[in-house]
């Protein structure tokens, strides 16, 4: 039986929901003495929300890290402010900034991050990551730095194409601490197909999830997204104990394993 378009929407959405890996259902229930990472997406609605959230709970959790170098995709992030309805203004002066120090600018300029340190929030940046692996890397040096040393446990936020691998990365460094990690996203990107027949965002389904009027034009071009989510999978078994050892195994459940051969045998994510 041939492989249809609903049959193609169906993996991806597989995939994408292996891979975001969302396992607190709210900031609202991140233990104050957590660790707080956020690392950057093109994708910004996320990083709105949680700076919203520590805008309205300064003492929600004692530690937030910005996390970021400059990195193949950090361009993205500067296209993203760029086109953002109100963060646009301060585009000439982030280009250039490591994502970290993007975020720090986000944070003071609209979320009056300065008013949030003083109400206790300690606010450490992380400027020379460059991948997955050493967002851990370095986020455990400049927490170690600030004489924070295993923390209970550590929160993530990152872009969701990479959350599971970023996870599995904290879980390497942090191995045998007792430090638990755990992902906030915010959201699954899902798709659905338009009356062409074509592979979109499926927007209202995300709009329900988040609450917030999203739009297509916020996420990521639908060929990238594609490809991000499709060459995630070989990519734990290239950074994990049988590659480089640079995350924990990953365990990938059948169902996931089989709607990624489906994707990758028939190019999906591959730019024509």
């Amino acid at each position: 039986m041939p492989h249809t378009r609903s049959d193609q929407v169906a993996d991806i959405n597989t995939l994408s929901t292996f891979l975001t890996n969302s396992q607190i259902p709210s900031l609202k229930s991140v233990p104050p003495s957590s660790v707080l990472v956020s690392c950057v997406s093109s994708v910004l609605f996320p990083t709105t929300s949680l700076f919203t959230h520590l805008q309205s709970h300064p003492t929600s959790v004692n530690t937030l890290v910005l996390c970021g170098g400059v990195g193949h995709s950090t361009s993205h992030i500067y296209s993203a402010i760029r086109s953002h309805p109100i963060f646009h203004v301060i585009y000439d002066e982030i280009v250039g900034l490591p994502e970290s120090r993007v975020l720090e600018r986000v944070l003071d300029r609209f979320y009056d991050g300065e008013a949030l340190r003083g109400e206790g929030l300690k606010v450490l940046v992380e400027e020379r990551s460059t991948n997955c692996g050493m967002n851990a890397v370095e986020t455990k040096r400049v927490l170690d730095e600030n004489g924070i040393y295993n923390p209970e446990k550590i929160v993530l936020y990152q872009d969701c194409t990479m959350s599971l691998r970023t996870k599995a990365g904290f879980e390497r460094v942090y191995e045998g601490t007792g430090t638990q990690v755990s992902c906030w996203t915010g959201w699954t990107p899902v798709v659905t197909t338009n009356k062409s027949g074509e592979i979109v965002y499926d927007v209202e389904k995300i709009r329900k999830e988040t609450g917030k009027e999203i739009k297509g034009e916020e996420l990521w071009d639908i060929e990238r997204f594609l490809g991000l989510i499709v060459g995630e999978i070989p990519r734990f078994e290239a950074y994990g104990p049988r590659g480089i050892g640079s995350i924990v195994n990953v365990v990938i459940p059948g169902d996931v394993r089989s709607a990624w051969e489906r994707l990758e045998t028939e190019g999906i994510g591959k730019r024509r």
